[in-house]
């Protein structure tokens, strides 16, 4: 068979080529410590740590968001320890008021320490992250959530709760809406809530009152009016809801239980002829109110008859209140603690997520370095045979045998 000279030449130019070429390809495994360094390398493994890749990266996202909402949630936790400090001196104060040695004077001097203490709570109530969006505003982030006019606080925000991705298939909330925290704390006894007419001119005073019975609960309103005739007292319980009486005429026991459709209370002191107490459903009122009424029954004058009487079923109220707003908070805080608490969880699996993918790309893509040492050595050494064959190949010719 007659092969050309050109045909050898091309051969092993082509022969030393490749081996150029596969001895490169070693050298780049071994500066970048990669056995895949094209899809056509290896495509099921490159296709393998494709996928892994992909999931990394939205791993390592989802820690971010993670950092996010443990941040988040933290700075709220933090603020609400700080509401429920505020709180803890209010209902000081209040029982402070309630001294029968306070004048007047005094009252409205603690009036004006409460008035602070009010500004401190809406203060707290429109804190913001480092972001500077408010905590408490719902998804309306940038709106400041109480707007205070004197006494009176209003919710500005909306009612929804900013959710964080923080794995595959979990959304966390990462804020609470302010009238959730702040607006919705049950009066009185969080059932019923007990008051004593304004124009009252005895000195009966009301006690909060509880449920004995829940299943003979109504949910109606009462109203119990007290009647004085020959130095006799005697009171009325009418249902005002249906207009129908409950019981007429009961003998009245300063601090006796006074017991009526799964509910008793007590009231102490003497009520005038006249005098009325209501029972109503519980409804929600929020911290602000709470204290803005205080400020106001330490504000007007309450020395004397009937005006010390007022100031002490006020302070009952505002007390109840109180105790309820601060179980509320401490609700609150406990389910953001559990958040807080599912976020660190959360976190601890996706650090072992990490190191996973991170072996697992590693078993797929990271070059062998004594096999890929040994096979430059070996590359090499092909190369420079390829190069001697061919030099002495190309050598050759007819004149060589003449």
């Amino acid at each position: 068979m007659r092969i050309s000279t050109n045909t050898i030449y091309e051969t092993g130019t082509n022969l030393m080529l490749q081996q150029q070429e596969t001895l490169i390809k070693t050298q780049q495994q071994l500066s970048t410590g990669r056995r895949i360094l094209t899809p056509s390398d290896d495509p099921i493994s490159a296709a393998q740590v494709l996928s892994i890749t992909q999931a990394e990266s939205l791993n390592k996202q989802y820690s971010v968001n993670r950092t996010s909402a443990n941040s988040s949630l933290g700075l709220e936790e933090n603020v609400l320890r700080k509401v429920t400090s505020l709180l803890q001196d209010i209902h000081s104060s209040t029982v402070y008021a309630g001294n029968a040695s306070l004048t007047d004077t005094d009252r409205k001097i603690l009036a004006t320490e409460l008035r602070s203490q009010l500004e401190s709570l809406v203060g707290l109530a429109n804190t913001t992250d480092e972001k500077g969006q408010f905590l408490f505003s719902g998804y309306q982030a940038s709106t400041k959530p109480f707007v205070q006019t004197g006494l009176n606080v209003q919710y500005a925000g909306d009612q929804g709760q900013r959710l964080n991705q923080v794995g595959p298939a979990r959304q966390i909330a990462v804020s609470d809406s302010g009238i959730d925290i702040f607006d919705r704390i049950k009066n009185g006894n969080s059932v019923f809530t007990t008051a004593a007419d304004a124009l009252n001119t005895g000195s009966g005073i009301i006690d909060a009152g509880s449920v004995i019975t829940p299943s003979s609960l109504t949910g109606d309103n009462y109203e119990i009016t007290f009647t004085v005739a020959a130095g006799v007292t005697t009171y009325d319980i009418v249902d005002i809801t249906t207009g129908l009486p409950v019981s007429l005429t009961n003998a009245y026991v300063s601090n006796n239980v006074i017991n009526f459709d799964g509910m008793q209370l007590s009231i102490k002191g003497d009520p005038a002829n006249g005098d009325k107490f209501t029972v109503s459903p519980s409804s929600n009122q929020s911290i602000f109110k709470t204290v803005g009424d205080l400020i106001t029954a330490l504000e007007t004058p309450s020395s004397g008859q009937p005006g010390g009487t007022r100031l002490a079923n006020s302070l009952n109220t505002t007390l109840q209140t109180i105790n309820n707003s601060l179980e509320h908070i401490l609700a609150k805080q406990a389910s953001i603690g559990a958040r807080l608490s599912e976020v660190e969880t959360l976190e601890s699996v996706g650090s072992d997520l990490s190191i996973q993918f991170e072996q697992l790309l590693s078993q797929l893509q990271d070059v062998d370095f004594a096999k890929a040492a040994s096979d430059l050595q070996r590359r090499q050494l092909y190369l420079e045979a390829a190069q001697q064959s061919y030099i002495k190949i190309s050598g050759l010719s007819l004149f060589n045998y003449i």
